[in-house]
């Protein structure tokens, strides 16, 4: 990654944090974008002495402030080569016939459109120069049903159906679209549910334990480097033995 730049939305806190952190070990220069703007400058001034960063407050569910967002990181970064779209909200811990068409529609457009609206405004230019790594951040819960958690799950396969479309378009253009999904991880997203599901998360989990931000950050550098050259649109799983397909 050394000389590359690249942008992590959501990337103040918990998993963003953790892949910034790493982006940065490994030479690249990055981008955080985050709603909260106390926090993006926080990380990008404690992380800072690691590499070079950059904070952008922006909500990802605005075309426009994308687009700023864009022009400011390019402006400070140069060309992005590396986009990771990490941020996402978890929506209401609720049946599915007690989910709000509110609470829906936020968790689609932050999960969703907000994925499509970063990856529109990074494509044009990294397929010009014919390199690009997106890496989407899918979960388990897309895969296979998730009770009480419909829109979060629905979202996230969204997410997961739009890599792989990307990865077709994209294939002949030197840019690689992939999506990582891991399985329970706890961080700050855990605080929207119970004990109660918490635990029954961790019963599925054959490892017996929660993922950790650092592992994930690890395999999102490995398919967001240069290294991961013929894989496209495709799922990397990291559940501990959760998803076994």
């Amino acid at each position: 990654m050394k000389g590359r730049s690249a942008i992590v939305t959501g990337g103040a806190r918990g998993l963003g944090r953790a892949i910034v952190r790493k982006f940065l070990e490994q030479g690249a220069r990055v981008s955080i974008w985050d709603r909260d703007e106390d926090a993006a400058r926080e990380c990008a001034e404690a992380l800072s002495d690691i590499g070079p960063t950059h904070s952008c407050t922006v909500d990802i569910t605005s075309p426009e402030e994308v687009a700023e967002a864009m022009a400011s990181t390019r402006k400070t970064l140069g060309d992005v080569s590396i986009l990771v779209c990490n941020a996402a909200i978890a929506g209401p811990q609720v049946p599915s016939h007690d989910l709000s068409v509110k609470d829906w529609k936020q968790v689609m457009d932050v999960n969703v459109t907000g994925t499509l609206l970063c990856c529109q405004a990074v494509i044009p230019d990294m397929v010009s120069r014919n390199y690009g790594r997106i890496v989407t951040l899918g979960s388990v819960a897309g895969k296979e049903a998730g009770p009480l958690i419909a829109a979060y799950a629905a979202s996230k396969a969204a997410v997961i159906s739009l890599t792989k479309t990307l990865g077709r378009e994209l294939a002949t253009t030197g840019v690689t679209v992939n999506c990582v999904a891991p399985g329970a991880i706890r961080t700050r997203i855990f605080d929207d549910w119970s004990d109660s599901f918490v635990q029954d998360l961790l019963a599925k989990i054959p490892m017996n334990r929660f993922g950790t931000p650092e592992e994930l950050a690890e395999l999102v550098a490995f398919v967001a480097s240069r290294k991961a050259s013929f894989s496209t649109g495709a799922t990397f799983d990291m559940s501990g033995g959760r998803a076994d397909y």
